[in-house]
């Protein structure tokens, strides 16, 4: 695989080759000598490309089958191809898999398929969902084909297309007027630029870019007015209603909490506080919500990126202790576009105080984790909807049931940002695969699929998701989406009495024989990880930096570059 980097896209890409047999090995499209010492070494048959930016060099495309992905349908060539659909409302978009040559999206035709583009969504959701969806399948076919006398089609025997040939959308078409754009073109704008590049624009007198914008039903006042702010996120005023930002970014900086950035710009400015948990149909920016159904209660934190501060530690710990007398089963939903990815790097980075806000956010995580694993009087459920990394990983693992949606990557390592961990994982990993495997996977840093995780005992079932049609538009009708199908699964153990307070009764009994290990799981971890976050030269302090930063690295580390192994 060569790729600009090794984002969720890749990463899929990587578990489906790994998990079907193939010898892969990973290099970093930042560099061509680098390319061409991986191509030297690895002597690849095939090389796939799901995530490119720069082009490869003639000397190795011509060589060897050379398969790039473009988030576009047939007669789609250039940068930013999602960024314009949303802009200009296509209802239908597309996914194209095509042949290195010399001329960018130019090459031969491998396959492609298309897609109803999702109403309201932004681009990061639709490239992690619709475009990872069908490029997995683009992917597989071509593999099969590679192994047969498949022929590809070229492009310029295309006919009856509709060419859309365009360049990177620059920011003066992205711009916001606050004085004629509606808060659905502000959000349709801010959504084709999540979560990157971003909106330009000037707030309160701060040049800065902006990402996660949602309706507001209630506040009102003039356009670009700040109105109101909640839980980092700021209330501005449009033509027609208002508009929620939950994160800018100024030039060269890192995205964070409105209120980060704009700090004492905003005094004033009041908390328009809303309940712990809401209707995830209340229009506001809302961070963590709540349903019930069959009493099953259905848990949802949307964290932007996956990211959860001290102050998001807390409100859902104090949640859950809530919602703990109102049902029988709670089952952890996440976000829509991750699950949960651990502590705030963000903030960390941000802080004057590092090492007191770094260790106040992992006992945070670890409270929160604690509340859900000593939830004795009722059942707690994980539901990985989407990927998840780090804590995130192991904040699901406390539960006890944890499913996922198929398609789902999960990464339940630390030491690619420098941490040795916590989140009481040397406890809940350990006991579902066994001291062994738990090792392996936390020192392999190597992304795992939703269906090898069940495979190990990482995780206890996986559901298959038909909501999302990939095949032009047929209908799926007998087959349920994953959300239906999880809570048939759950209504199941909750109206089989016997079976429901049986493992209730196991879970108690499990707590009470378990309780001095787990307490010293958590001590031991703390133990290590104390001087990663206070002691200056800790590594954990340089990664962060280049991970926030998006540092960008001419060579794949070690542990996906297998070529440098040879």
């Amino acid at each position: 695989m060569v790729v600009s980097a090794f984002n969720s896209l890749s990463q899929r890409v990587f578990c489906m080759l790994k998990e079907g047999g193939y010898d892969v090995s990973v290099e970093f499209a930042l560099s061509t000598k680098a390319i061409r010492e991986a191509f030297n070494s690895w002597k690849p048959d095939i090389i796939l490309s799901p995530y490119l930016l720069q082009k490869i060099p003639e000397d190795i495309w011509s060589k060897v089958p050379t398969l790039i992905l473009h988030p576009g349908p047939l007669g789609d060539r250039g940068p930013s191809s999602l960024d314009w659909a949303i802009l200009k409302k296509q209802t239908k978009w597309g996914v194209t898999l095509l042949q290195a040559n010399e001329e960018m999206d130019a090459g031969d035709i491998w396959g492609y398929s298309y897609y109803s583009m999702p109403k309201n969504s932004s681009k990061a959701y639709i490239y992690r969902n619709e475009v990872t969806q069908i490029a997995l399948e683009l992917f597989k076919k071509a593999l099969n084909n590679y192994k047969t006398d498949f022929k590809p089609l070229q492009q310029n025997t295309l006919t009856n297309i509709n060419w859309h040939i365009h360049n990177k959308m620059p920011q003066s078409i992205r711009a916001i007027n606050w004085d004629t754009d509606t808060t659905d073109d502000i959000i349709k704008k801010i959504n084709s630029a999540d979560n990157h590049p971003g909106v330009l624009d000037n707030i309160a007198g701060v040049k800065c870019y902006m990402y996660g914008a949602s309706k507001e039903a209630t506040l009102r006042g003039k356009p670009k007015e700040i109105l109101a702010k909640r839980d980092g996120a700021i209330c501005i005023g449009t033509t027609d209603a208002a508009v929620w930002i939950s994160h800018l970014a100024e030039p060269d900086r890192f995205k964070l909490p409105s209120t980060y950035v704009l700090k004492n710009k905003i005094e004033g400015v009041k908390e328009h506080r809303i309940p712990l948990f809401v209707s995830p149909s209340l229009e506001t920016f809302k961070e963590i919500t709540f349903t019930k159904k069959d009493n099953i209660g259905y848990l949802y934190f949307d964290f932007y990126n996956g990211a959860m501060s001290s102050n998001q530690c807390i409100r859902l710990k104090y949640a859950i202790e809530t919602l703990r007398e109102e049902v029988d089963i709670l089952v952890l939903m996440g976000g829509k576009n991750f699950f949960s990815n651990g502590i705030h790097l963000a903030i960390l980075q941000d802080s004057k105080k590092q090492g007191e806000d770094g260790w106040s956010n992992i006992n945070a995580m670890n409270n929160l984790i604690s509340t859900i694993l000593y939830s004795d009087d009722i059942l707690t459920v994980a539901s990985f909807g989407a990927n998840a990394g780090a804590g995130g990983v192991f904040l699901a693992l406390a539960c006890d049931i944890v499913v996922a949606k198929e398609g789902v990557v999960l990464n339940p390592h630390y030491k690619t940002i420098g941490l040795s961990g916590s989140e009481y994982h040397t406890y809940t990993l350990p006991k579902r695969v066994g001291k062994k495997l738990a090792k392996s996977l936390t020192d392999n840093m190597l992304p795992i699929s939703a269906n090898y995780a069940k495979s190990i005992g990482m995780i206890d079932e996986v559901f298959k998701d038909y909501q999302v049609d990939i095949r032009d538009y047929e209908a799926v009708i007998d087959k349920k989406d994953y959300e239906t199908q999880l809570h048939n699964y759950l209504k199941d153990i909750v109206e089989n009495e016997d079976r429901y307070y049986n493992m209730i009764d196991t879970k108690r009994e499990n707590l009470e024989a378990d309780d001095e290990i787990i307490q010293r799981c958590k001590e031991e971890e703390l133990n290590r990880m104390y001087p990663e976050f206070w002691e200056k030269d800790s590594l954990f302090h340089k990664l962060r930096y280049e991970f926030i930063y998006k540092i960008p690295k001419e060579y794949a580390p070690k542990h996906l570059a297998l070529h440098k192994k040879v």
